[in-house]
């Protein structure tokens, strides 16, 4: 029994693989099993199929929102994941500073440097700084 769209899916999987990489979203997939594959799918058709799949806005000011609002929730393991794909979206070193420095306006200091701290591991593995 199918749980989602199948075009949706189709539509997600295909932005997914583009923002955080293919190699990345496949291992995820191949790892799937009978307990969390159900989400996986759902996920992968209502995230990035339904969440990700018009041309209202853009891919890049998409990755500069999901910064932001995970940046928020203090998800650093996924602000981590989300940072490398902001990267492929075209948000620059100057975009992430500016985000964390929102970050950390409304969402205080050691938030902001939890995201400065995921920031940097990212950027020095991606050579960047």
């Amino acid at each position: 029994m199918t749980t989602f769209d199948e075009d949706l899916f189709k539509k997600g999987l295909e932005q997914r693989k583009a923002t955080l990489g293919a190699e990345y979203v496949e291992k995820n997939l191949a790892a799937a099993d009978d307990f969390n594959r159900p989400f996986q799918e759902a996920m992968t058709a209502w995230c990035w199929g339904f969440g990700w799949g018009d041309d209202v806005i853009d891919a890049k000011t998409r990755s500069m929102m999901n910064l932001s609002m995970i940046g928020a929730l203090g998800k650093m393991h996924e602000w981590e994941l989300h940072c490398r794909g902001a990267l492929r979206n075209g948000v620059t070193v100057d975009e992430i500073r500016a985000i964390i420095h929102v970050i950390g306006i409304y969402c205080g200091v050691p938030q902001a440097i939890e995201c400065f701290r995921s920031a940097r591991k990212v950027l020095e593995e991606e050579g960047l700084l």
